[in-house]
């Protein structure tokens, strides 16, 4: 069962109601769960609306890209999912995600907060390095009348914390890049309103504004180098930006390659 919402969770989404829409209006919080996007997919099957959405303290089966562990310790981080039903919005709410995240990092904390293809938030850390500071995931089911919905799920590092040792080089959050404490639920509200902003775009055919604007945050989707793997091999080369269905594009000498998932290593 769920846990009552914590009164300042309550004070700052009423701050953002006018900016939210639907988003948040109906609300599940957990101190404990085992996955928000498990929770929130639960609930998109039993007809749950869109901008359902479920957050918890902690996640003891959280996880990022292809099944990988997100490390989620108690107080430490946001963690949270949203319910998406706009078909027209699927295809880039990965995207979308990270511009809204990004967008609000960078608003309420003044980091330069940035994008790295595809959904990772991060804060450059010199000589090319970047720590990542939130993560999104979007999971789709689909039916025999197509796309059911959507499960926008996004956890962002809060608090100084203790990461694992496959992680510690990699990973920073919002109190150790600040030197001071910040509201989680004020991030909380204003991540959603910026899923609210985005997703108006997308469903009125505005992609093209999400795309600009990740673009803006993301600067090293031009001009880095990167190595992906394909059914050929390794292959390398050099970021070309993004094109308008969201895929990476990589120059290798005069040819294009488009990347549309999989895992890419930034060098």
């Amino acid at each position: 069962m769920p846990d009552e919402i914590p009164a300042e969770f309550v004070a700052a989404l009423l701050a953002t109601s006018s900016r939210r829409g639907h988003f948040g209006t109906r609300l599940q919080y957990f101190h404990e769960i085992g996955s928000t996007n498990d929770e929130a997919g639960r609930l998109a099957e039993d007809g749950a609306p869109e901008g359902t959405t479920v957050v918890a303290g902690t996640q003891r089966a959280g996880r990022g890209r292809f099944g990988r562990t997100w490390f989620s310790p108690p107080g430490a981080g946001l963690y949270a999912s949203v319910v998406i039903r706009s078909a027209t919005a699927a295809p880039f709410l990965t995207l979308a995600g990270g511009v809204a995240i990004a967008d609000a990092l960078r608003k309420l904390t003044s980091l330069p907060a940035e994008i790295k293809w595809p959904n990772d938030v991060v804060i450059q850390a010199g000589l090319g390095r970047r720590r990542k500071l939130a993560g999104i995931l979007a999971e789709g089911t689909s039916g025999g009348d197509g796309l059911q919905h959507v499960v926008l799920g996004f956890g962002i590092n809060i608090l100084r914390s203790a990461y694992p040792p496959d992680i510690d080089n990699s990973a920073t959050s919002l109190e150790v890049e600040l030197g001071r404490p910040v509201s989680t639920a004020a991030i909380f509200a204003e991540c959603l309103a910026g899923i609210a902003e985005r997703m108006h775009e997308l469903s009125t055919g505005q992609s093209e504004r999400v795309l600009g604007r990740w673009a803006e945050l993301s600067p090293s989707s031009r001009g880095t180098r990167v190595e992906w793997e394909t059914s050929a091999g390794p292959r390398s080369g050099v970021t070309n930006g993004i094109d308008v269905d969201g895929a990476l594009l990589v120059r290798r000498g005069a040819e294009i390659d488009r990347i549309v998932s999989g895992v890419v290593h930034w060098t």
